[in-house]
């Protein structure tokens, strides 16, 4: 009896066709009530399935991981790290995103009043929040209260601060802690397996949110701002290939193995445009990959609030752009002032939803944009969006290697290992 080979796609081809299919299904139904309706409540379905998943398995890796670790002045060392790395990283994006801003002009080349306006009403009450509370009110709600109403509301930073504290404690407590760190282990695989069942539904997920986001706007809306759309890719492309490139040779790391490793989770992040859709399987991939626990499960989750790259490039580059629209130009002194204060917004909003144009509503003022040029770029913001996450799944990958190098916390010979099984695994997609 012959014998037939089973063709089989992996999970990164899947959500290829998925995206292809919603972009013909967003043309088809272009304008179609009805079914904007249905795609829309199928990807907010997919989109709830993942923000089900994130928490649990941050909080389970975040307690064993510090736990593990059990040295409060060596997380206090590690913190740091990460906070000085995040810093510099967003700040050299901002910078980027300034620097190709003013070489190409992207906003000389359109009429800024032909342009179709979206509303932004939903962002202008966030921002007034946000301008009001001001930083103070982010440091102060890192602090949990009520660490079950943080987990109910999806606050990660509060989580975050509870949990490593609880790790710390289970540390302390020596054997009668054995108890918690095997019950969150098993949490942590029994999520991560719930995470291998939800990935199958992605195809499904991000055809019905490309679908959406086609149906509504439709793709003759993209032609005046194209040349933006495209100048901000080409900037997150070199963000990830030039300056991450040199900042993971300088620790030993050659990105295009890393981006090899992530493949599928870059190309989840930019069809979904959601940062939270990749988390899980990237703190169980670099887990893999050869990075220590403890570095995994405090690196990533707290990057993924505070060391947002592709987005800070978004900012910096819409501002530009917005101002070169309305004729408005800035000095250096102003433009290094935009960077200053995009640095201290973006931290003082982590965790906003809507946060890179909240961010931008409560900066552009500062140098004499109108809000309103903000409703004008409102529409294309998903699309942009997509490349952006594609940066920050990617910038936070990297963060966790090169923080796990820095503490000697990373296996060369795992790494290796991990990503010759990868090779070999998709060699044989093709059989089974």
């Amino acid at each position: 009896m012959k014998r037939y080979r089973q063709f089989r796609l992996s999970l990164g081809w899947q959500i290829l066709i998925g995206l292809v299919l919603g972009i013909i299904l967003g043309v088809v139904f272009y304008g179609n009530k009805t079914a904007i309706t249905a795609m829309q409540n199928i990807g907010t379905m997919f989109i709830s399935l993942i923000q089900m998943i994130v928490l649990p398995i941050v909080v389970a890796c975040l307690i064993t991981g510090i736990a593990n670790m059990g040295d409060l002045k060596k997380l206090g060392r590690i913190g740091g790290k990460t906070i000085i790395y995040f810093e510099v990283m967003t700040t050299i994006a901002i910078a980027l995103g300034l620097l190709m801003g003013n070489v190409f002009h992207p906003g000389d080349y359109i009429d800024i009043h032909q342009l179709h306006a979206s509303s932004i009403s939903q962002y202008v009450q966030t921002a007034k929040t946000v301008s009001h509370n001001g930083i103070w009110s982010t440091v102060m709600g890192i602090i949990p209260t009520n660490v079950f109403k943080s987990l109910s509301a999806g606050d990660m930073i509060p989580v975050i601060f509870f949990a490593v504290f609880f790790g710390l404690g289970t540390a302390a407590i020596g054997e009668q802690g054995k108890i918690i760190l095997d019950f969150m282990n098993a949490v942590a695989e029994a999520m991560f397996k719930v995470t291998n069942w939800v990935m199958h539904t992605a195809p499904i997920g991000v055809c019905a949110l490309i679908g959406v986001t086609v149906a509504e706007m439709g793709l003759k809306a993209l032609a005046p701002l194209g040349y933006f759309i495209i100048l901000a890719y080409i900037t997150m492309a070199l963000f990830i290939v030039v300056v991450m490139g040199i900042v993971g040779k300088l620790f030993g790391l050659n990105i295009w193995h890393l981006l090899r490793v992530i493949r599928d989770e870059m190309v989840l992040g930019f069809s979904t445009a959601s940062s939270e859709a990749a988390l899980p399987r990237i703190i169980d991939k670099m887990g893999k990959y050869g990075v220590s626990e403890g570095i995994v499960s405090f690196v990533i989750p707290t990057g993924y609030t505070f060391n947002l790259d592709g987005s800070a490039i978004y900012q910096s580059l819409a501002a530009l752009f917005l101002a070169q629209a309305y004729g408005i130009h800035l000095s250096l002194s102003q433009q290094i002032t935009l960077l200053v204060v995009l640095m201290i917004t973006s931290k003082g909003i982590a965790g906003v939803p809507g946060a890179s144009f909240v961010v931008l509503l409560a900066t552009i003022s500062t140098i004499g944009v109108p809000v309103q040029g903000l409703a004008f770029i409102a529409g294309i913001d998903r699309l942009v969006d997509m490349g952006r996450t594609v940066v920050n799944v990617v910038g936070n990958s990297l963060a966790a290697v090169i923080i796990g190098k820095s503490e000697n916390e990373f296996d060369s010979a795992q790494s290796e290992h991990y990503l010759a099984e990868i090779r070999a695994g998709r060699a044989r997609t093709t059989a089974k």
